[in-house]
C-alpha cells in the first residue's frame, strides 16, 4: 500500500477556508477528492464527512436537506452533484449563517458548468480544480512553491534538484491508483475506468442513446491530443451531426476528461488561429484511449510528442492553480507560420512554453518563441523545456529549461 500524498490544494484551502463560506472542488473521478477530504488536517479536523456515493446519505439528504446540512456546524461533502436540488437548501443554510469554511463540497462534474449549481451559489463560494497527481505531490517536494511561480515572482530560475523523467511517468498520469503503484497494470485499470466511470458519470449526467458512437468519439479525441479542434471534422469521422458531436464535447468537459485550451489573442495578428485546442485531463487516460503502450519503441509513437505535451500542460495546471489565483492557460499560433505550445499568464504576466520531447537544444527549436517573445512585450519569458539536464540560456528573454525543473 502507498502512503497519502499531500495536494497542493492545501495551500489554496488554507486561505478559501478562512474566507467563504463553500468551498467547492471540482475533479475527475479518482482523482484524490474524496482521500484528500479524509487525510489532509485542513479539511478533516473539525467536520464531519459524507458521501453522496453512499445510499443512506443520499436518501437522507433527499428526505430531509435541512435536517441533513444541519448536523455539524463544518461538514465535508463528497460527490455533491449527484444530488443537485442540495443546493438550494445549501443556499438557504449559508443565508442563514455565513461563517467562513462552513462547507467544503467535491463533485465529479465540474461544478462551475452546472448552471443549477453556479446559479444559487453566485457570491457564496469559491471555485477549485482538483486535478490528477502532479509530480511534486507524487514526489512530496511541496515544501517550496512551484518554480514556475517563483520565476514570475521572481524573474530567475530558482535551482532544484528533482530526479529526470522516466517517459512511463506520462503513459502512467497522475491517477493515485495508477501512479503510485508500479505493479497495477494500467491497461487493466484505466479499462475498468473508462467502463464503470464514463458510461455511469454519461448516463447519470445526460442521456447518450447511441454509447458506442460516444466511446469512439472518446477515442478520436485521444488520437488528436494536441491539436486545434475539428468539430465538423470529428463529426465526419464518428459519422455523427456536428451539433451532436459539440454536445459531446461539452459533456466530456463538464464532466473534467477533457481541457479545451483557449488561443491566445494577447498580440495583434489576422492570422491567429482561434479554435481551442484539445488536452485530457490525464495523459494516461488520453494514452490508453489511443492505444499507446509505450513511447520509446523503434519507430517512435507518433503521439509521443503530444501526449508529453498533456503531461506538462496537466503538472503545470494542477501545481500553478493553487498558489496564482485566476492563472490562466492558453495556446498561441498563427496560420502557416508560428507556434508556442503554452502561454500562462497571470495578471499582465506572461510565459510562453514550447515541449520539445528530445535531449539537445538545436538552433531552430525556439522559432516560434523568439518570435511570441517579439510580439509580445509583457512576456517575461519564452521557455523551451527538454529532456536536459541544464538551464540555458537561448537569447533575449529565452531560456532552454529542463522538464524536471519546470515541473519541480
Amino acid at each position: 500500500m502507498h502512503g497519502y500524498r499531500h495536494r497542493e490544494l492545501r495551500h489554496l484551502l488554507q486561505q478559501t477556508l478562512r474566507q467563504t463560506p463553500v468551498t467547492m472542488i471540482s475533479g475527475l473521478r479518482q482523482a484524490g477528492k474524496s482521500t484528500f477530504l479524509r487525510n489532509e488536517k485542513v479539511v478533516s479536523e473539525g467536520r464531519v464527512y459524507s458521501t453522496l456515493d453512499d445510499f443512506d446519505a443520499l436518501e437522507s439528504a433527499r428526505a430531509e436537506p435541512d435536517k441533513f446540512l444541519g448536523r455539524a456546524a463544518r461538514m465535508s461533502l463528497d460527490e455533491a452533484q449527484r444530488l443537485p436540488e442540495l443546493f438550494l437548501p445549501l443556499k438557504r443554510a449559508v443565508d442563514e449563517d455565513r461563517h467562513p469554511g462552513r462547507f467544503v463540497l467535491t463533485g465529479s462534474s465540474n461544478l462551475l458548468l452546472l448552471t443549477q449549481v453556479a446559479d444559487r451559489l453566485a457570491g457564496r463560494a469559491f471555485y477549485a480544480v482538483m486535478h490528477p497527481l502532479n509530480r511534486r505531490e507524487l514526489m512530496g517536494r511541496l515544501e517550496e512553491q512551484p518554480v514556475l511561480a517563483r520565476f514570475l515572482t521572481e524573474g530567475s530560475w530558482p535551482e532544484v534538484q528533482m530526479p529526470p523523467l522516466d517517459e512511463v511517468e506520462v503513459l502512467r498520469g497522475g491517477f493515485p491508483e495508477v501512479a503510485l503503484n508500479p505493479e497495477v497494470n494500467r491497461q487493466l485499470w484505466f479499462d475498468g475506468f473508462e467502463r464503470s466511470y464514463l458510461e455511469r458519470d454519461v448516463r447519470d449526467l445526460r442521456r447518450v442513446e447511441d454509447l458506442a458512437s460516444f466511446r469512439r468519439l472518446l477515442r478520436l479525441c485521444a488520437l488528436r491530443v494536441g491539436n486545434v479542434l475539428n468539430a465538423s471534422g470529428l463529426a465526419r469521422d464518428v459519422k455523427l451531426s456536428e451539433a451532436t458531436v459539440r454536445r459531446h464535447l461539452d459533456l466530456l468537459e463538464t464532466l473534467m476528461v477533457i481541457h479545451r485550451l483557449p488561443p491566445f489573442l494577447g498580440n495583434r495578428s489576422s492570422r491567429l488561429i482561434k479554435s481551442p485546442k484539445l488536452y485530457f485531463a490525464d495523459s494516461g487516460l488520453a494514452a490508453h484511449l489511443a492505444g499507446v503502450i509505450e513511447l520509446g519503441a523503434t519507430p517512435l509513437e507518433p503521439l509521443r510528442g503530444a501526449l508529453l505535451e498533456n503531461f506538462v500542460l496537466q503538472n503545470l495546471m494542477a501545481a500553478l492553480e493553487p498558489h496564482l489565483i485566476g492563472v490562466r492557460f492558453h495556446f498561441w499560433h498563427e496560420q502557416s507560420r508560428q507556434e508556442v505550445d503554452f502561454v500562462v499568464e497571470h495578471g499582465r504576466r506572461v510565459v510562453a512554453i514550447e515541449v520539445k520531447a528530445k535531449g539537445r537544444v538545436e538552433t531552430g527549436d525556439a522559432k516560434g518563441l523568439r518570435d511570441f517573445v517579439q510580439r509580445t512585450p509583457e512576456c517575461l519569458a519564452g521557455v523551451l523545456t527538454y529532456f536536459g539536464r541544464e538551464v540555458l540560456p537561448l537569447g533575449d528573454r529565452l531560456w532552454a529549461v529542463p522538464l524536471q525543473v519546470l515541473l519541480g
